[in-house]
C-alpha cells in the first residue's frame, strides 16, 4: 500500500502511532461513557431543540438508537460510534457540532483518532452478509435519513466527499449495485464520479445534486419521496459515444450552478477570482517567472489556500526539498515567524498535520514515467485533484539526451495533460523562462520551450518583478491565458517577509481585468501610434 514516491507529513514510527491510536480509544471511551442518547435526556424541550439545532428533527428514536448515535451536553454535540466489524469493540468516535455566525450555519467535525487514521464506515455493523445493494453518503446524518426514509443500507464515508482510502474498499466488495449520493453540491458530484472508478463503473450508480434532490436529510425534511429520488440514480459507466440526451441533465446542472462550476475560491487571492473564477479540476495551469522573483514561495502559498478549503494536494519539489518547503508552508500556514515563537510549534504543526498535503520523496532531475507512474499511485490512495511539480526543467533528465530538448518538453507537457484530463485532476506546472533581456517584462512567449506548453494550458500565470504604476520594484501577477472565460489581467502583490506570504490587502489592490479580444485590440491601437489611454 505504500509507495516510494509519496509520503504525508510526518511520517510517524509504528510505536508512536500504536500509542496515539492507544490513547484516542481511551479518550474515545471516555467520551462514549459520558454521552447520553438523545431519548434519554431529562428536558423534552431539549430534547426537541437539539434536534432542531442539528437539523433532525424528523429522523425517530428508533433509527437514533439502531445506528447508536449518543449526544454529548457538556460539548453540545452528536456522537457518532466507530465500532470494529469484526468484535463490536470501540475503535473511535466522530463529534458534530453547529456554529452559528449571524445567519450562517456551519457543521465542525472531530473525530478520535485524528482524521488521517479514522477508518470508520458509520453504519457497516448493521449491514448484513446478503445485502446486495448499498447507498454510500458523505455525511452520518445523511446515513439515518436513507435508511428511515427508503429502507436501504446506507454507509457514511469517514471524510466525506473529500476522499475514499483503499483500505475501505474490501468492506465494499459484497455489494452488486452501490448508489453515491454525496451531498448537494457540484463538488460532491465530482467527487462522485472519482469515487466511482474505484469501485467499479459497472455497478455503480450517481445521484445527481439539484434543488429537487438535495442530500438525503433535507429530502426527508422536505418530505421527498427519497426511494423516487434513489431510482432516477444515474449509470456512472457510459460508451465511448454519446448523444446530447444523456448530457442534457448535466448541463442544466452546470447553467443551474454557475459559481460552482467556477470551482474552489481561494481565500488569500480575491483579486484571482476574479480572474480565474477559481480552481477548476482536470485543467492545466502553466505558472513561469523571473529567476529568484519568488516563483515557489508564491506558487505554495497559492496551492495551501486551496489545501486548507480540502483540496487534496500533492507536492512534487524537485529544485527545494520537502523540508524547506515545508517550512516555507508552515510559516505561510501560520502567519509569523515560528523562530522567534517556538513555544508555538506543536501547535501550528498539530494543526498543520491535518491538512490534506502529501509531498513527492524525489529530488533534482526525475524520469517522467516515474513521477506519472507516483502521481496515479496517490490520485487512487489519497484522492490527489491538485498536482504541483516544480519544475519542468528537472524532468527533462538523462534519459532525453538523445532527445531534441524543444522534443522533450513538449513530451513531458503532453503527459501532464494528459493526466490531468484522464484523472480529472488539476496539475499546477511551474516552468523557467527563456532568457530575455532584464528590462523586458515576461509574456507568455517567454515560457521556455516551443509553444505547446501554453498551447496546452488552460491557464497562464506570470509572476512579473517589474515596476508597476504603484510604485518601484512592485511584484505582480499577471493572468495572460483563462480558457474558462477568457478573463486575462493584472493585479500587485504585497510580499510579507514576516510570514512569507504574497496575500495583498484589499484596500491597496488595483485590478486590471479585460478579455483577450480586448487586449488583443487595444495592442493593435498602441502599434498604430494612437494616443489611446488605459483605464484601470
Amino acid at each position: 500500500m505504500r509507495h516510494r514516491g509519496v509520503t504525508p507529513i510526518p511520517p510517524a514510527s509504528s510505536e508512536e502511532a500504536e500509542e496515539e491510536m492507544r490513547q484516542a480509544r481511551e479518550d474515545a471511551r471516555c467520551i462514549w461513557e459520558r454521552a447520553l442518547p438523545l431519548w434519554e435526556l431529562l428536558d423534552e424541550k431539549e430534547t426537541k431543540e437539539t434536534k432542531a439545532l442539528f437539523g433532525i428533527s424528523q429522523v425517530t428514536d428508533a433509527t437514533l438508537k439502531r445506528f447508536g448515535v449518543r449526544y454529548l451536553r457538556t460539548a453540545r454535540s452528536l456522537v457518532f460510534p466507530w465500532f470494529s466489524p469484526q468484535d463490536a469493540s470501540l475503535k473511535g468516535l466522530k463529534l458534530l457540532r453547529v456554529e452559528k455566525k449571524g445567519g450562517t450555519i456551519t457543521y465542525v467535525e472531530e473525530t478520535l483518532p485524528r482524521f488521517d487514521s479514522y477508518r470508520n464506515l458509520f453504519g457497516l455493523p448493521l449491514i448484513g452478509r446478503r445485502d446486495t445493494e448499498l447507498v454510500l453518503t458523505g455525511w452520518e446524518l445523511d446515513a439515518l435519513a436513507l435508511h428511515q426514509a427508503a429502507g436501504v443500507a446506507s454507509l457514511a464515508l469517514p471524510r466525506g466527499a473529500s476522499c475514499l482510502p483503499p483500505t475501505l474498499l474490501p468492506y465494499l466488495e459484497q455489494f452488486k449495485r452501490i448508489t453515491l449520493w454525496l451531498g448537494e453540491d457540484l463538488r460532491s458530484w465530482e467527487a462522485a464520479k472519482l469515487f466511482a472508478r474505484k469501485l467499479s463503473l459497472k455497478r455503480c450508480s450517481l445521484v445527481r445534486p439539484g434543488n429537487l434532490q438535495p442530500r438525503p436529510l433535507e429530502a426527508l425534511n422536505q418530505g421527498l419521496n427519497v426511494t423516487k429520488i434513489l431510482r432516477s440514480a444515474l449509470l456512472a459507466s457510459h460508451k465511448s459515444i454519446i448523444s446530447f440526451r444523456q448530457l442534457r441533465e448535466e448541463v442544466f446542472g452546470e447553467l443551474v450552478n454557475t459559481e460552482q462550476v467556477s470551482g474552489v475560491k481561494w481565500a488569500r487571492f480575491p483579486e484571482l477570482n476574479k480572474l480565474l473564477k477559481g480552481h477548476r479540476r482536470g485543467e492545466l495551469t502553466i505558472f513561469t517567472g523571473p529567476t529568484g522573483s519568488g516563483k515557489t514561495t508564491f506558487i505554495s502559498e497559492y496551492a495551501l489556500d486551496l489545501c486548507m478549503q480540502g483540496v487534496c494536494t500533492l507536492w512534487g519539489s524537485f529544485e527545494i526539498n520537502n523540508v524547506r518547503l515545508a517550512k516555507i508552508m508552515l510559516t505561510q500556514f501560520a502567519r509569523r515567524r515560528l523562530e522567534d515563537q517556538l513555544e508555538l510549534y506543536d501547535e501550528w504543526a498539530d494543526r498543520f498535520e491535518e491538512l490534506p498535503l502529501y509531498f513527492m520523496t524525489f529530488h533534482g532531475q526525475q524520469n517522467i514515467k516515474t513521477v506519472i507512474d507516483t502521481m496515479q499511485h496517490a490520485v487512487y490512495m489519497y484522492d490527489i485533484t491538485h498536482v504541483v511539480v516544480d519544475n519542468l526543467q528537472f524532468m527533462m533528465g538523462h534519459e532525453h539526451l538523445s532527445m531534441d530538448r524543444l522534443a522533450a518538453q513538449d513530451f513531458i507537457v503532453g503527459a501532464f495533460r494528459k493526466f490531468a484530463t484522464d484523472n480529472t485532476c488539476h496539475i499546477t506546472l511551474i516552468i523557467h523562462p527563456r532568457k530575455e533581456d532584464d528590462e523586458k517584462e515576461l509574456q507568455t512567449a517567454s515560457i521556455f520551450g516551443s509553444a505547446k506548453a501554453s498551447q496546452e494550458a488552460d491557464n497562464v500565470l506570470i509572476l512579473q518583478d517589474r515596476k508597476l504604476v504603484t510604485g518601484p520594484g512592485k511584484r505582480y501577477l499577471q493572468v495572460s491565458k483563462n480558457r474558462f472565460d477568457g478573463d486575462v489581467g493584472i493585479f500587485p502583490l504585497e510580499f510579507s517577509k514576516a510570514s512569507l506570504s504574497f496575500s495583498s490587502s484589499k484596500s491597496k489592490v488595483r485590478l486590471k481585468k479585460m478579455k483577450e479580444e480586448k487586449e488583443i485590440l487595444a495592442n493593435k491601437i498602441v502599434e498604430g501610434g494612437s494616443g489611446a489611454s488605459k483605464k484601470p
